[in-house]
Formats: C-alpha cells, sequence, structure tokens
C-alpha cells in the first residue's frame, strides 16, 4: 500500500488530485498543441502530400492510407472529446463521521491465500465509523489456505467482520451475491481479495452518494505489486489512465462504463431492484460467469442512475506477473466488453438523459467502430511493408510518438518517471496483445474463468 514512487523531479502518490500549478497548465496547453499537430499532420499526410503519394504509389496509397486515416482522426475526434470532459471533471467531497451512512463491505475470494487478510485488515484499518461499518467476507470454495486467514482476519475483528463460506466453488457472482443478501447497508462497496484499500477509501466512496442520482461508484485502481517486474511497472501506468483519464471523463456525463470488481460501490436500494436478473444474467443461451462489474453498472444505469467516478478512493490490486495470466485477464475483459457493449447500445444507452445519451453514443459507437477500423489498417501495414519494408520503421516511430503523447495525461496524475513504461506499455501492446481482442470476439460464448 505504500508502494509509491518517490523520486525527484516528479513525485506524486497514486491517491494525489493533479495540482493546478505551472506543470499542470503546461501539460495541458502541450496536451491540445499535440491535438492540433496530429490532426494537421494526419490530414496533411494524407491529403496534400504528393512526394508521398508518388513514393508509395496511387494504388498502394488509396488502398492503405484512407482507412489509416480514418483510424487516426477518429481518434483524434474522441481524444478531443475525453479531453475535454476530463478537464472538467470534479471528485465529490468525501463523508464524514457524521453524515456517514450504514455500509457494508464484501470481499469476495478464492485460493487467495494469506493476500486475503491484507484486504481485510485495510478495510477494518479504514477511516470509517465502526458503528455504522460491516465487512462480509465469501470464501468462494476455496482449496487452499483462504479460510485459514479469513480466520485469523475474523479473530481480531469478531464484531466487525462476517466470514461466509462455501462448501464448493460457485464462482465470484455467486459469492457476492450472497454478500448482497446478508448486507444491513445503505452502501455496498465491493472489494477484490487481492486487493488492499487506503485508509479515507471508504468515508471518499460514501460521499458520491450524498447525490440522490449517483447508484455506483468507481473507485482508482492503482498496481500494488508494481515494482515485482516489468509487466506490472506497465499495468500500473495503464491503470491510471484507464481511470484518471478514460474514467474521469465518463464521469462528467454520469455514464462510467464499468464500476470495477477491485473497488466500486453501489447504492442497495438499486442492488435488491436487479440481484435476480444480475445474478442469473445469460448471453446467447450461455450464463455469464465473468464480467460482474461491469454487467453489474451496466443493470443500475438501466434503472436510471447515473455511474460516476471517485478519484479520491483507492486500491491498491494484484497485477498479472507473467504474460499468460495477463492474455487469460484480458480475455474476460474483452469478452464481457463485448457483450455489455451490445447491451448497452441496443438498450441502455436510450434511457439515459438527452446530454449523458448524445455524450454516450458517440464515445461508444466510434469507440466501437474504431476496432474493425483498426484491424483492417493493421493488415493493410503488414502487407505494404512486404513492399516497402522501411514503413515498419515509420511505424515504430508513430507508435513511439502517440504513445509519449498520451504519457502527458499520466503525468498530470502522476508526476513519476514511470511513464516510460506507458511508452513500453505501447509496443508490447502492438505486438504482444493486438491478438486477443478478435479471438475473444469469436469465443464471447466461452464460459471458463481461466483461472478457476
Amino acid at each position: 500500500m505504500n508502494d509509491i514512487v518517490r523520486r525527484s523531479p516528479f513525485v506524486v502518490a497514486a491517491s494525489a488530485t493533479p495540482k493546478s500549478d505551472g506543470w499542470d497548465k503546461l501539460l495541458i496547453i502541450t496536451i491540445f498543441g499535440g491535438i492540433l499537430t496530429l490532426a494537421y499532420a494526419a490530414l496533411s499526410t494524407a491529403i496534400f502530400d504528393p512526394l508521398l503519394r508518388l513514393a508509395y504509389h496511387d494504388d498502394w496509397f488509396d488502398l492503405m492510407f484512407r482507412p489509416t486515416v480514418l483510424w487516426i482522426l477518429m481518434g483524434i475526434f474522441l481524444l478531443t472529446l475525453r479531453t475535454v470532459m476530463w478537464l472538467r471533471y470534479r471528485s465529490f467531497a468525501a463523508a464524514t463521521a457524521d453524515d456517514a451512512p450504514r455500509l457494508t463491505v464484501i470481499i469476495p475470494a478464492y485460493n487467495e491465500g494469506r493476500m486475503v487478510e491484507k484486504s481485510i485488515d485495510s478495510v477494518a484499518a479504514a477511516d470509517y465509523p465502526r458503528d455504522r461499518l460491516q465487512i462480509i467476507v465469501v470464501d468462494d470454495g476455496s482449496r487452499d489456505d483462504t479460510w485459514d486467514w479469513i480466520e485469523r482476519a475474523v479473530a481480531r475483528q469478531p464484531q466487525l467482520v462476517t466470514p461466509i463460506r462455501f462448501v464448493h466453488n460457485r464462482g465470484k457472482r455467486a459469492a457476492l451475491a450472497e454478500g448482497f443478501r446478508q448486507a444491513t447497508g445503505d452502501v455496498v462497496v465491493t472489494i477484490d481479495s487481492d486487493s488492499v484499500i487506503e485508509r479515507g477509501t471508504l468515508l471518499a466512496m460514501a460521499g458520491a452518494f450524498r447525490n440522490a442520482k449517483v447508484g455506483a461508484v468507481a473507485g482508482k485502481v492503482a498496481v500494488f505489486n508494481r515494482r515485482k517486474g516489468l509487466l506490472p511497472r506497465m499495468l500500473h501506468v495503464r491503470f491510471i489512465l484507464a481511470f484518471d483519464f478514460l474514467r474521469s471523463a465518463q464521469s462528467t456525463y454520469g455514464t462510467v462504463y464499468c464500476c470495477p470488481g477491485a473497488l466500486a460501490g453501489y447504492r442497495m436500494s438499486a442492488v435488491r431492484q436487479v440481484l435476480e436478473q444480475w445474478e442469473h444474467q445469460t448471453f446467447m443461451g450461455v450464463d455469464c460467469t465473468y464480467g460482474e462489474d461491469r454487467a453489474l453498472t451496466n443493470f443500475i444505469l438501466q434503472l436510471g442512475y447515473d455511474s460516476v467516478y471517485q478519484r479520491s478512493a483507492v486500491v491498491h490490486t494484484l497485477a498479472p506477473e507473467t504474460y499468460t495470466k495477463l492474455c487469460k485477464m484480458y480475455l474476460r475483459w474483452d469478452r464481457s466488453y463485448i457483450r455489455e457493449e451490445i447491451r448497452f447500445l441496443s438498450k441502455i444507452v436510450w434511457k439515459r438523459p438527452l446530454w449523458s445519451r448524445l455524450i454516450a453514443f458517440v464515445e461508444t459507437a466510434m469507440n466501437a467502430l474504431r476496432f474493425p477500423v483498426t484491424y483492417v489498417s493493421l493488415a493493410l501495414w503488414t502487407a505494404f511493408i512486404v513492399v516497402e519494408p522501411a514503413a515498419m520503421l515509420r511505424m515504430m516511430i508513430a507508435i513511439g510518438i502517440a504513445s509519449t503523447f498520451y504519457m502527458l495525461y499520466y503525468l498530470r496524475s502522476e508526476r513519476s518517471w514511470d511513464f516510460i513504461f506507458g511508452v513500453l506499455y505501447a509496443y508490447f501492446a502492438f505486438f504482444g496483445l493486438m491478438w486477443i481482442f478478435p479471438y475473444a470476439a469469436l469465443t464471447v460464448r466461452a464460459k471458463s474463468w481461466l483461472t478457476r
């Protein structure tokens, strides 16, 4: 939990709110300057550069550059929209000891070992009135010593922690559902058993529910084991961008698409209305076993509530340290993304308030369209590289420039030299992860959790 970069000249903890200082203003100016430069470069290269057209031949130019430029321009438009929303984001004021609602924390666990004890202890140590806090830990039929570690934590906090043990593994969704049924709080917070929260997280989460329109809250996820290898370091940068940039932008129009399992809060009265539908959800005739966090967010949005992001509520979660585990995680995420994106676009977006509906539709539609354009462009680039090998160098330079530009958003959240790992991640994702989404689309009906 204290695994935070502390090196000069960039030093900001994962939970810090960006400071409005000279550095912050310079970053924002540079970001908008970069967006304009990218747009100009894309248009001038594709339309106004006869030398490039001559060098690469008209046929190849028309075949390859048109979808590529479409891809770039779509990305620039979406990036501009998100940037404006991101700059408008403000955190919600945290609850106080006087006005904190009754709150239940649910921690589902499966073969987690000692980490589940750390998770429970972090919740028990949080700043929250004890007479209004309930902790429910559900052992989902673990086959290791997870239950022993739960009992150790319960022995220290017998009045605070309620343990539940399944004889057989029933899945994370069933474990959470049992926790929801036993919850006595007006607000319920779910935390993964491989995660620990910061002391102010629960009060921060509760504070967002002062707004009666809010039904779900996403916390900020940082990587607990970021010093354990190159992969966790890269993923930490990726996670910070996914939350402090993307979810900040989504929060401004009340439509955070996924409140993550690592740290999410829900209005209990809303959960009760959708609990049975969510627990027994199916897709194309198959039970939904994973993606329970995005699915529940969608159900809450369907009721008419807003889902928002609370930057000041921070959890530190274990990230995959091997390529195989990372691919399994992304496969689950992409399959649930496809399933829930279809639900969102077909049913939920039309029930949102007009302003939210317009922005959400543009963002989700364009984001979905970028996938086929991306893969068509990459296929054409691959064919072109066979004819013009030098084009590979151009591609590598383009990836480096684009990823370095994205690190400006990261530097506003964490003034850390770790942004370098974000650039490395771009190359890693290009060569090592591009296959995952198409495979996930082809196997979207798969039920396996891949780790159980």
